[in-house]
């Protein structure tokens, strides 16, 4: 059996494809500028099949950011894995940002949901959820404030890779999120007056 007979035989299989090829042309062109065509073309399936597993341009369109949505889902789990086993460290948030910035794929993928998130509540929604996450990793550890300012920075930070053709060094990052966090070299956080008054009667 051809590649084509099994495709047509696995309906889930090419709505699966129309998806990725939305999903890959709003990375590279932007959530307004796809359309059934495009769509239709990178995924190598009739024009037709597009309409028929998507009554609108806007359905796809959802479809397409809902699975980029699940790629920065799994991103951000990974991300958190990985610092926790590291420690919630300056140098190790500064390694991992700039490992990520290294990604130009996820950095095209966060550009396209944010770029989104500024006309679509939905969207806005989940890209507020990258910037919960680092929050929630970093509080316990630096406090909610110091936590806040630091997931600030590193959007920053991911903006900038955006616009410039290379990302902030990996020592820059490190050295302003000691700055913010409040940490000492070893990147633990100083003891507070308080705790050193107190230790000194």
């Amino acid at each position: 059996m051809g590649e084509g007979s099994r495709r047509r035989r696995d309906p889930e299989a090419r709505r699966r494809e129309i998806i990725t090829a939305a999903a890959e042309l709003i990375v590279e062109v932007g959530v307004d500028a796809i359309t059934h065509r495009m769509v239709a073309a990178r995924a190598g399936v009739p024009l037709g099949a597009t309409t028929q597993y998507f009554d609108t341009l806007d359905d796809l369109r959802d479809a397409a950011l809902g699975a980029l949505a699940h790629e920065i889902e799994a991103r951000v789990e990974q991300t958190r894995a990985e610092v926790v086993a590291e420690g919630v460290t300056p140098a190790a948030i500064a390694r991992l940002v700039h490992r990520s910035l290294e990604d130009a794929r996820a950095v095209q993928a966060d550009r396209a949901v944010v770029t989104a998130a500024v006309h679509d509540p939905r969207v806005r929604e989940l890209a507020r959820h990258w910037s919960d996450e680092v929050i929630g990793f970093m509080a316990p550890i630096h406090g909610e404030d110091r936590a806040r300012a630091a997931s600030v920075f590193i959007d920053g930070v991911l903006w900038h890779a955006q616009i410039h053709d290379e990302p902030l060094d990996e020592e820059l990052i490190r050295d302003a999120l000691t700055g913010i966090l409040g940490c000492t070299a070893q990147g633990s956080a100083p003891p507070s007056t308080t705790s050193s008054a107190a230790a000194s009667v």
